[in-house]
Formats: structure tokens, C-alpha cells, sequence
């Protein structure tokens, strides 16, 4: 079993518990430029890249295009690539190693959204036969990691810095797991420090925490009849989803405060005259400790099991996705920090600004403030706010196992909701790919810090030793089982 006993402190009680009194002596402001520099002429690439991957929208596992593009430019640039990692196929890592020294992993993720497709507008317009869009600016998330890894690379070239860079394409981030896979595979063992970022409405490092989740399917399985001439004959498998959607939602009033419990009808039937013999309903548990959310999930599937015996039906349950909440590190998220203040803000054009404008008047309360993404947010760790973010990551399995450290850049338009047409629209135009060339650039810088400083490295696996808890294992929420490679599949098994 996992050892549970510490799984909510990097949520709710962690401070700033070690120094980062290294930084008095960071990289130099030449090491900044050259590496600015270098991302700002892989930009035209780079940009290239995100509006591809934009225009693809491939759902989780089934980033075919996508990898291939980032792989494609990862190869050019002298990375030695491994792919289809982890029973993933989408998967892969591709590494450059100059001698012995630190590895460190930056992320890069490519998946897009089911039932967001919109054009690079500023008012709400789906592009005609495309279903999918990039609603969290994951095309943004891959390119722009991609642009630092090889602005780090030729840093490290260049001043004989020794140690391997790692870009980890991980697939099926929306629900699929596709870190959980690689981590459980042991694909992260040996890696010193994890570095992500992801698109956002605001430039900032600060360090928070995730919702630990379990998602899954439930299937019901009845009997076919006539509805209207021989409904006694029939055996309802959507009467058992729809009780146990009943059954859950009574089961709201008492689980822990802030626990989240959603859900999708997948499966409903083909026909109102057909008493349907399959039935599915896609479910997801949330919160901030993994234990309740094994707990819950548990109440869940016992709710599925009465509403089959209430309908004389039978039903099976497929866990597809499983991850941990995220552990924050301080020691990291202040070298990141300090990182992305000697970047600085973004600068729209006027013509950005119109179109942000525009975009704003579709938000609730006309938007944020649109001056702020000129702006670095100020530093905040754990300890300084609340914890509890609204969504969940597989980035959280990767920081319960080696040192990991994010942020957040303006890529959409402040104001904008996660999962939105809005972000598509924003994310698809220079006003993501700012956002995104700022995330390159304020990655390559920390991973040169970490290089040139190997003691912030030593600081943030102590800092992780104590967050997790004396006698700590990792064990994967999702179990034994492989990647669910169909789980965007509506419909489920039949």
C-alpha cells in the first residue's frame, strides 16, 4: 500500500524550511543573455511549432502528429531520442548529455481538449469539422519547453558545463495519467531536478499544491427490450447510471469539506424506444489528500454496486487515471523566481490589446486586468496563502519522487477560465506565444542556475526528503494496470 501518512503536508502545512542562500551567487548577466538570446532565435521555430501542434488538437494517446513535430525538432538539434516509452506511444525522452553531472528533466506536454474547438478570434467561433481544441494551452506547453531545452543545451556547449538536459514528451495529461506511467516505470530515478511550466493569466512562480485524482468509468450491462411493448422484459442499464448519479450526489453532504466528485454520461442509449442493455458514466474524484480520495472513490463504486442491484443490472468499473497532489519546493521556486524577474513581463502590441480587449467583454465582469501581464507576480511559497488549487496534474507524481518546480506565464487573457474557448482563441496568436517564449527563456535560465550551483540542488532533495514523510514509498495510484490508451473513447467497451 502507499504510505499515506504525510501525503497532505506539502498542501497544508509546509513553510520555507531551507535556504537558498546560494543564490548570493548566481549565473552571471552574460550566461542570462546568451541564454535569452538563444531562445529568442529558436522563437520563429518555436512559434511554428505551437500553432502546429494548435492546429493538430490531438486528444490524450492519440498525439500522433505532435510528437512526431516535437521529436522532429528535438532530433535536429542533437538529442538523442527515445520514444514510445512507458507502454505509451506517444511518450518519449529525449536527452543530451555533455559528461558526467546533474540531470534535469524539463516537461513538455502536447494533448488537447475534447469539445473546444475554436478559432484564433476573439469572440466565440468553432472551426467547422474540428471537434478538439487546445483549451490549456498544451501546444504552448511542449514548444516553449522544447525552446529552452535547446537554448540550455547550447549554453552548456558553449561553457564546457557539464551534465544531461532531459525534455520528457508525456502525453495524455487531461485526465489519461501519462506521467504516473513513467514514473512508476522508473523513467525519473536517476533525474536530480524536474522543471515545468504551464500557460496561464499571469507571470508568476509561486508555489502551490494540486487536487490528488482518481477518474474512472463505470459500465452498466442490462438486458434490450422493447420500450413501449415488452418494457418487463427489459433490464435498464442507464437506470443504474442514472441512480448511481442520484446515489453520488447525495453522497455529497458527507465526504470532507472540498472534496470534488463530476461527472459525464459517456453512454446513454441509441434509442428512446430500446431499453438500453449499456450504459457508462465517467467519474472524477478530487482532493487535496490522496487518502480521501481513495476513500471517496471507494463510496463511489459501492453507490454504482446498489443502484445494479436496484436495477437487476450488473456493472464493472475501469480506473483510466490516478495521480497524487503536487508537492511544492521552495528551494526551487525561489531560484525560478528569481529566474523569471530578470526575464521580466510581456508587452502587447496595440493590435494584441485590441484583441484582448475584444475577448474580455466575453468574461465575466469584462476580464482582469490587462496591464498585468507586464508584471512578475510576487514570490509566494505554501506557507504564504492558501494551498488548494483547483486542479489536479500528473506533475504531482514526478515531485513526490525527485525535486520539482513550476510556473506560470500570460499566455491567455487575464480574466479567461481553464478549459475555455477563450484560451483556444489566445492560445492560437501571439498573445500565447509570448507567454510562451517567456516560459523557454525563464526555464533555460533555471536550469543554468542549477547547473552552475549544484548545492540548490542538494537543498531541494533534502527539502523533498522532509515533505514526504519519514519511510515514504512511492506507489502509483493507478496500480498495475497499462496505459489506458482509449480512455477518450465515449462508449467505453462495447
Amino acid at each position: 500500500m502507499t504510505n499515506f501518512k504525510a501525503l497532505a503536508i506539502g498542501a497544508l502545512t509546509t513553510v520555507a524550511l531551507f535556504s537558498t542562500s546560494a543564490l548570493a551567487a548566481p549565473i552571471t548577466a552574460a550566461d542570462r543573455s546568451q541564454l535569452t538570446a538563444a531562445v529568442d532565435a529558436y522563437t520563429p521555430k518555436m512559434n511554428d511549432t505551437a500553432l502546429k501542434i494548435w492546429g493538430y488538437a490531438e486528444l490524450g494517446y492519440q498525439e500522433v502528429k505532435s510528437t512526431a513535430l516535437l521529436q522532429s525538432e528535438l532530433k535536429a538539434a542533437g538529442f538523442t531520442i527515445k520514444a514510445g516509452v512507458a507502454g505509451e506511444p506517444t511518450g518519449f525522452i529525449a536527452s543530451f548529455k555533455n559528461g558526467s553531472g546533474p540531470v534535469i528533466a524539463i516537461l513538455a506536454e502536447f494533448d488537447a481538449l475534447p469539445g473546444l474547438s475554436q478559432a484564433a478570434v476573439p469572440t466565440k467561433q468553432p472551426q467547422p469539422g474540428q471537434d478538439n481544441g487546445h483549451g490549456c494551452g498544451h501546444n504552448l506547453f511542449g514548444a516553449a519547453s522544447v525552446a529552452g531545452a535547446v537554448a540550455l543545451k547550447q549554453w552548456m556547449i558553449a561553457n564546457k558545463v557539464q551534465g544531461e538536459i532531459r525534455l520528457y514528451g508525456t502525453p495524455a495529461e487531461e485526465g489519461g495519467s501519462g506521467k504516473v506511467y513513467m514514473v512508476r516505470d522508473g523513467l525519473f530515478d536517476d533525474v536530480d531536478v524536474t522543471l515545468h511550466w504551464h500557460p496561464g493569466n499571469a507571470n508568476s512562480a509561486q508555489q502551490g499544491s494540486s487536487l490528488a485524482n482518481i477518474s474512472g468509468k463505470f459500465r452498466f450491462r442490462g438486458q434490450s427490450s422493447h420500450a413501449a411493448g415488452a418494457p418487463w422484459a427489459g433490464r435498464s442499464a442507464l437506470d443504474g447510471v442514472e441512480i448511481m448519479n442520484v446515489a453520488t450526489n447525495y453522497l455529497r453532504e458527507h465526504i470532507p469539506d472540498r472534496t470534488r466528485i463530476h461527472y459525464v454520461v459517456t453512454n446513454g442509449g441509441k434509442a428512446p424506444n430500446v431499453v438500453p442493455d449499456f450504459a457508462e458514466v465517467y467519474y472524477y474524484v478530487r482532493n487535496v489528500d490522496p487518502k480521501v480520495v481513495v476513500d471517496v472513490w471507494g463510496k463511489v463504486t459501492k453507490a454504482a454496486e446498489g443502484a445494479a442491484i436496484a436495477t437487476n443490472t450488473t456493472f464493472e468499473v475501469e480506473q483510466t487515471g490516478g495521480v497524487y497532489n503536487l508537492l511544492p519546493n521552495d528551494v526551487l521556486g525561489r531560484v525560478m523566481n528569481d529566474s523569471l524577474v530578470s526575464v521580466g513581463g510581456i508587452t502587447w502590441t496595440p493590435e494584441e490589446t485590441k484583441f484582448a480587449q475584444t475577448l474580455a467583454k466575453t468574461l465575466p465582469g469584462g476580464g482582469g486586468d490587462l496591464s498585468s501581464v507586464a508584471k512578475i507576480q510576487p514570490y509566494a511559497s505554501v506557507a504564504d496563502g492558501d494551498a488548494l488549487a483547483g486542479g489536479s496534474t500528473d506533475v504531482a507524481d514526478i515531485s513526490w519522487v525527485t525535486p520539482t518546480v513550476g510556473l506560470s506565464t500570460a499566455t491567455f487573457v487575464p480574466g479567461s477560465a481553464g478549459h475555455s474557448w477563450q484560451n483556444v482563441a489566445a492560445g492560437g496568436m501571439s498573445i500565447g506565444l509570448k507567454g510562451a517564449a517567456l516560459a523557454a527563456k525563464t526555464l533555460s535560465i533555471t536550469g543554468a542556475q542549477l547547473f552552475s550551483n549544484p548545492e540548490l540542488i542538494t537543498q531541494a532533495k533534502a527539502e523533498l526528503k522532509q515533505r514526504q514523510g519519514e519511510g515514504f514509498t512511492y506507489k502509483a495510484m493507478v496500480g498495475d494496470r497499462k496505459p489506458p490508451l482509449d480512455y477518450r473513447k465515449a462508449g467505453g467497451g462495447e
